[in-house]
């Protein structure tokens, strides 16, 4: 991942007020192996790029964790504790999973199969367009760790194409006319 890029999406995060309070309240939190990633990190972006106002597009905010513990009480638990940390706008629009529990569900929502992760950065490596794959943590030290296993150039450039190592998604052109109606600047780069 390039250093450049690095820098400038942290610039780019940390000038965002909402998304920082989101990064700040979960961190308090103390989630184990958490990250905020998918459209809260790349629309923030793409909204900078653009000189579209903070928060523009925006639906919600992905908030990743990884507990081995796969029951749906454990998870439940920490939605509501999640939901608690938050006034509203904010509890309606953060949105908390257990990666670890995502195997467990995602046939039957996305009607492809799904191997169970080791950890909240490898959901990433399976997200349907590597512009997506973008997640960041705010550190105990205030420092914004990035995690982007295709790196940020797709992001940056704003392109969207298929991830590589993956099926193309089900849902992929309904996920692309989505992005595009908000963001029509943004290139998307037909499946092979």
């Amino acid at each position: 991942m390039s250093a450049d890029l690095q820098s400038r999406l942290v610039e780019i995060v940390r000038a965002d007020p909402d998304l920082m309070h989101v990064l700040s309240t979960a961190r308090s939190l103390a989630l184990p192996d958490w990250r905020i990633f998918s459209g809260a990190v790349y629309q923030t972006v793409w909204n900078a790029l653009g000189a579209r106002p903070v928060g523009y597009g925006r639906k919600d905010y992905d908030l990743g964790y990884f507990d081995p513990d796969t029951s749906w009480d454990a998870e439940d638990v920490i939605i509501r504790r999640v939901a608690e940390a938050f006034d509203e706008p904010f509890r309606s629009q953060v949105e908390v999973r257990n990666q670890a529990r995502v195997h467990l569900w995602f046939k039957d929502r996305f009607g492809e199969d799904y191997a169970p992760l080791s950890g909240t950065d490898e959901a990433l490596g399976r997200f349907v367009a590597p512009a997506f794959a973008v997640g960041v943590r705010l550190e105990p030290d205030d420092t914004i760790s990035v995690a982007a296993p295709f790196g940020l150039q797709d992001v940056f450039d704003r392109v969207i194409r298929p991830n590589p190592d993956r099926p193309l998604a089900k849902g992929w052109d309904r996920a692309i006319a989505s992005v595009m109606a908000r963001w029509p600047e943004v290139r998307a780069i037909a499946p092979l």
